[in-house]
């Protein structure tokens, strides 16, 4: 693994999106944009958009797919888990405890994860990242609510938040055209590769405005864990997990390099709506962002080989 390749994987791979949240980090500042809007634009339409496009376009094996969410759901429990041990031997206060679980267990599948995965590996390996995002996107707003809100909420109503995910209503949707083979009207695939192509470049624009808001936490030792876990701990484990799951060339691709994504930016909303450690969660999104080219670059180069 020479520095030329590195330095390629990282210019090919990395730097576009860094470039372009860095586009939308600055619109951020010098235009005062509101990320909670433009968020709304991107969950509600474009985020359901690209995945009902990728699922369509590029029918999947049912096995393949079904592997890959049991990876998923696996692998964010296995993180959780850890992060719960890690945190209550550290005697980390329920506030930080639980912003660090929903910053170690829910990665950047989105915004990051599906430009990155859609670069180094293709479309094809791209929806898988797409059905690796669904999953994360589905949890996220069930069990990661349902952390937040502990005391708050039941885990019932927490499981009624699904209704609210438009994202599900897409996969399910694509699931049925596929199997019963449906066509779909011209003006409406227009429409729909319109949005998924607008897609990908509008998330890295989001993600850049919404890292403006970034305020540092005094937790170090909980911050200093999240990133640990989120940025090493997670891309050897979803390796080893992939061995264990039998994944082979593109779900492989997809589900690992999703695995090992910085945390998401999501969470943030979470902390502030739950009274969590909010700079705290902020500071572990912000330094496992600038961070994660450090890890990532190598892990794309050993997965493409």
């Amino acid at each position: 693994m020479s520095f030329s390749i590195l330095a390629a994987t990282f210019a090919n791979n990395i730097l576009p999106i860094i470039l372009l949240s860095g586009a939308g980090f600055a619109l951020g500042k010098l235009l005062q944009i509101d990320p909670r809007s433009l968020g709304r634009v991107v969950f509600y339409v474009f985020s359901p958009v690209l995945i009902f496009d990728l699922l369509v376009q590029n029918q999947l094996e049912i096995t393949e797919a079904a592997v890959v969410i049991a990876f998923t759901l696996c692998f964010i429990l296995l993180i959780g888990v850890l992060t719960l041990l890690l945190g209550s031997f550290l005697k980390l206060e329920r506030p930080a405890l639980v912003a660090i679980l929903i910053t170690t267990m829910f990665a950047n599948t989105g915004n990051y994860g599906l430009p990155l995965v859609s670069f180094a590996f293709g479309e094809q390996a791209l929806s898988y990242a797409g059905i690796y995002f669904a999953t994360t996107t589905l949890l996220f707003y069930t069990l990661g609510v349902f952390l937040a809100s502990l005391g708050h909420m039941s885990f019932k109503e927490a499981l009624l938040g699904l209704f609210r995910i438009p994202t599900m209503y897409a996969v399910l949707l694509a699931i049925l055209i596929n199997v019963w083979n449906i066509g779909i009207p011209v003006p409406v695939a227009r429409a729909v590769a319109l949005a998924a192509n607008g897609t990908i470049p509008l998330m890295l624009i989001l993600l850049g405005v919404q890292l403006t808001r970034v305020e540092f936490s005094g937790n170090q030792r909980a911050l200093q864990l999240s990133v640990f876990l989120r940025l090493i701990i997670a891309p050897l484990a979803a390796l080893l997990f992939a061995a264990l799951f039998g994944l082979q060339g593109f779900p492989r691709q997809a589900s690992v390099t999703q695995a090992s994504m910085p945390s998401m930016v999501s969470a943030t909303v979470l902390a502030t709506e739950y009274n969590l450690d909010a700079k705290l969660v902020t500071a572990v999104v912000f330094v496992s962002t600038l961070l994660s080219p450090l890890t990532l670059t190598p892990l794309l180069v050993f997965l493409g080989r």
